[in-house]
């Protein structure tokens, strides 16, 4: 969603705040992978049960995941596998920071927590996975009130500000939800290409 709503002015934002990063070609592909790096230490440090550290890790990750591609479109590199990998690393760290999370309240007694951190990783999983399939048959599914940028942003809020349960809350209905507004975004965009192929074949 915050993607959608500020498109190419992140761009231009970034080029602004931080020119220093475009006075020599820099491999986006390891800026990736680095910022991927940083976000599994946050949640290394969530599991640990440092969630300030966790929290401020996240932002730090990403940065880099959020420069990666500036960069890699003002030098004209992008590449088809900087995109795999860019897509790829963002689910690893999706997971391994809510695992983080679960593995904390699972040493210090608190199941509830637990299953609640279970399903915030089973919905932001399916959030990407969803549009990924979905866009196989259909041009674009973008519909949702709780994408990647959100989630994250609000774990690491919850990290910082010591509330990272009512962060899990959020990160967990919003994403059902979007889950749910996929599917049914989803269902009706096929069921109108179908139609339109089975009128084709009528003709």
């Amino acid at each position: 969603m915050i993607k959608e709503k500020l498109g190419d002015r992140i761009d231009d934002w970034i080029h602004a705040a931080l020119p220093f990063l475009f006075g020599r070609s820099i491999n986006p592909n390891l800026l990736t992978v680095f910022g991927a790096l940083v976000s599994l230490f946050a949640a290394a440090a969530f599991a640990a049960g440092w969630f300030v550290t966790g929290g401020i890790g996240i932002l730090a990750g990403g940065f880099f995941d959020l420069v990666d591609g500036v960069v890699a479109r003002h030098h004209g590199t992008t590449t088809r596998f900087g995109a795999f990998l860019d897509s790829t690393l963002d689910r690893l760290v999706d997971m391994a920071l809510l695992l983080g999370i679960a593995l904390h309240f699972a040493r210090v007694g608190r199941p509830d927590v637990v299953l609640l951190a279970g399903v915030a990783l089973i919905a932001g999983v399916l959030v990407s996975y969803s549009k990924a399939c979905a866009e196989r048959y259909v041009p674009e599914i973008t519909v949702g009130i709780l994408e990647r940028g959100e989630r994250v942003g609000l774990l690491a809020a919850g990290g910082i500000l010591g509330l990272v349960v009512p962060a899990l809350w959020v990160v967990a209905i919003g994403s059902s939800v979007t889950v749910i507004q996929r599917f049914d975004r989803a269902y009706r965009e096929m069921q109108q290409a179908d139609a339109a192929d089975r009128a084709g074949l009528g003709e």
